[in-house]
């Protein structure tokens, strides 16, 4: 394959992890840089390929939110850590193609759960075919991972059945709400590891044991995916409250209509009990969450202007701060470098 010019290879990165021009200044990061624009053109053809099940409209439903976008976070993730050691191979590219799959089956039955209307700027699977084709779809689309997995070994069965434990744990903890003697804040955050940061910390995993990286840098790499995962999350939950549908795929506030906890309304939530202003804000969000679109938009609005959003993003930043930390192990390099600026660009999404 023809090595891709530093512009398109740049733009691909640029999209997926942040990672722009500069990044790519020396020999060896160009050519770092060559071997993960490669890996995804060849993951991203690979994804396609397997989203055929011999039947019509099974491979339309679970290619529509393929085929709607992503940054593919986790391949890329992936990719970058099999350059600790080997580099790309064609169980590197598997493990990847499973984990991007694994992720696209949970937002099919997210959706669901949430009842969202929209997911990548399109309708949500659910909104266009139903609930019962959406969580179909999502099964498949497991089921499709798991072969994928199973040729890769016992190894991977293990870290794709822990991962997919945590995945369905941290989904019935925030549907269940916290025990009455645990802090909900605590909850939240324990919730967004093991429902959002498991699986990124899998994804960067499985790049270093497949390419046969050192096994002293599989538990950093794990903890840097956990840990920036749980970043993503708090800024996306930061990104919610956007007005801008372009930059969120949908409306300001959608995650607080379906009645997803989020950080900054626990935050709004515990500073209720001792403050009248963000007690009256907290009563506007809940009584107009289910009323007027206006009067719910100048409510999110203004928790998106309140000091509890403000306090979500310096949580976010020490969580990616966390991330780089355990990074300390791995070699001075590009890696190394790219996964830093990747931490950067996570708390830097919303400016």
């Amino acid at each position: 394959m023809t090595p891709a010019p530093l512009s398109r290879r740049s733009n691909t990165l640029s999209s997926s992890l942040g990672l722009g021009e500069k990044l790519f200044a020396s020999s060896e990061e160009r050519q770092f840089a060559d071997a993960i624009e490669q890996g995804l053109a060849e993951v991203e053809a690979a994804l396609l390929r397997e989203m055929s099940f011999g039947d019509e409209f099974a491979d339309v439903t679970t290619r529509y939110l393929l085929e709607a976008g992503g940054k593919r976070v986790r391949p890329t993730l992936t990719l970058l850590t099999a350059q600790l050691g080997t580099g790309n191979n064609a169980d590197v590219f598997t493990a990847a193609e499973a984990v991007e799959i694994t992720h696209l089956a949970s937002l099919y039955h997210d959706d669901v759960m949430d009842e969202a209307q929209m997911r990548r700027g399109v309708p949500s699977a659910q909104a266009v075919w139903g609930n019962s084709v959406a969580i179909l779809t999502g099964d498949l689309l497991f089921a499709r991972a798991s072969n994928l997995i199973a040729g890769l070994g016992e190894r991977a069965l293990s870290i794709q059945s822990n991962t997919f434990e945590r995945l369905v744990l941290g989904q019935l903890h925030e549907t269940i709400g916290p025990r009455e003697d645990e802090d909900p804040i605590t909850h939240y955050l324990q919730v967004l590891a093991d429902k959002t940061g498991s699986l990124i910390a899998a994804a960067a995993l499985v790049g270093a044991v497949f390419a046969d990286a050192d096994d002293a840098y599989h538990q950093p790499v794990e903890l840097f995916g956990e840990r920036i995962g749980v970043a993503f999350q708090l800024i996306d939950d930061v990104i919610d409250l956007s007005a801008e549908i372009e930059q969120t795929g949908k409306a300001a506030g959608t995650d607080l209509r379906a009645g997803v906890p989020t950080l900054p309304l626990l935050y709004l939530r515990a500073a209720a009990n001792a403050d009248a202003e963000a007690s009256e804000l907290l009563a506007r969000i809940e009584r107009d969450v289910t009323t007027g679109d206006d009067d719910f938009a100048a409510a999110v609005a203004d928790l998106r202007n309140h000091q509890v959003t403000r306090d979500t993003l310096d949580e976010a930043q020490r969580w990616a701060d966390s991330a780089v930390e355990a990074l300390a192990p791995l070699p001075d390099g590009p890696v190394k470098k790219a996964l830093t600026k990747f931490a950067e660009a996570i708390v830097e999404r919303t400016n």
